[in-house]
C-alpha cells in the first residue's frame, strides 16, 4: 500500500489514538528484558537493538515469525502463554505510566482511544494497574480485532471507526515506526514519542514531516488548540 504523507495540523482533529506499550506505559524496557531472558533459555540470543527493530509495535506473530526466519527455531506451543505470566508479574511490580502523561490526559478536549498489538489480556492488566483503564473507559482496540496487525492500517481504521471519527480527523501517537507506517498508511497525522524508557534521546528521523516529542509537555505546544490552558 502507498504510504500517505503526513496531515500533522490542529486543524479538525476530533480524537486522539494513543499506542500503550511504550507510549502510555512504560512497559517496552520491561518486555524487552522479559522476552530476552526467555528467548535466551531457549538458545536464542537476541540484544536490545534486535528487539527494537523487529519486536517494537508489532504482534506475537510477527515476532514468532521472525525469530522462526533468523534463528530457525520454533516457539514452543506454551511460550506465549510463559512470556505472559511472566511479562504480567514484572509488570504488577513495576510498570508505570509515561512520565507527565497523566496531566496531559486530564487536559484533553477531545475524544481518546487506545489502539494497540498486545495481547487483549495484557492490556487489561496493564491499564488497571497504571489506573489507566478509568481513563479510557474501556475505548481499546488491539490486533486481535484486525486480521493484519500494525504496520498495517487496519488497526487504525478499525478504532476509528469505532469512535465515529473519519481517519484525516485523528491524530496517531506512537513510538515504533511500525505504528507510525500502519497511522500514515490510514491517512492519519502522527506524532512519535520518544519519552519512556526503551528509547535514546535524539531518534533519527525516518518518516519525513512526522514530528517528534520526547516529553508530553511538548504536544499541547504542537496541538494547543486540543487541550485546555493551563491557568
Amino acid at each position: 500500500m502507498e504510504q500517505k504523507k503526513p496531515t500533522a495540523t490542529n486543524a479538525g482533529i476530533e480524537l486522539v489514538i494513543f499506542d500503550c506499550d511504550g507510549v502510555l506505559i512504560d512497559s517496552e524496557i520491561l518486555c524487552k528484558r522479559v522476552l530476552i531472558s526467555m528467548l535466551y533459555d531457549l538458545g536464542v540470543e537476541i540484544d536490545g537493538d534486535y528487539f527494537d527493530t523487529h519486536f517494537l509495535g508489532k504482534s506475537y506473530e510477527s515476532a514468532k515469525a521472525q525469530i522462526a526466519e533468523d534463528f530457525n527455531t520454533r516457539l514452543p506451543e506454551a511460550f506465549r502463554d510463559d512470556y505472559l505470566t511472566a511479562l504480567l508479574t514484572v509488570f504488577a511490580e513495576e510498570l508505570v505510566p509515561t512520565p507527565g502523561l497523566e496531566t496531559i490526559l486530564q487536559r484533553l478536549l477531545v475524544k481518546k482511544c487506545i489502539a494497540t498489538s498486545s495481547h487483549p489480556e495484557r492490556v487489561t492488566f496493564s491499564l488497571r494497574t497504571t489506573a489507566l483503564d478509568k481513563v479510557f473507559n474501556g475505548y481499546v482496540t488491539t490486533s486481535a480485532e484486525v486480521t493484519r496487525g500494525k504496520p498495517a492500517p487496519d488497526i487504525f481504521l478499525l478504532a476509528a471507526e469505532k469512535m465515529g471519527v473519519s481517519p484525516e480527523k485523528c491524530l496517531v501517537i506512537e513510538d515504533s515506526d511500525a505504528g507510525i507506517e500502519g497511522a500514515l498508511s490510514a491517512g492519519m497525522s502522527v506524532v512519535k514519542y520518544t519519552g519512556a524508557s526503551h528509547l535514546e534521546t535524539g531518534q533519527p528521523v525516518i518518516f519525513e514531516g512526522v514530528p517528534v516529542i520526547e516529553h508530553w509537555h511538548d504536544l499541547p505546544k504542537r496541538y494547543p488548540k486540543l487541550f485546555n490552558v493551563i491557568t
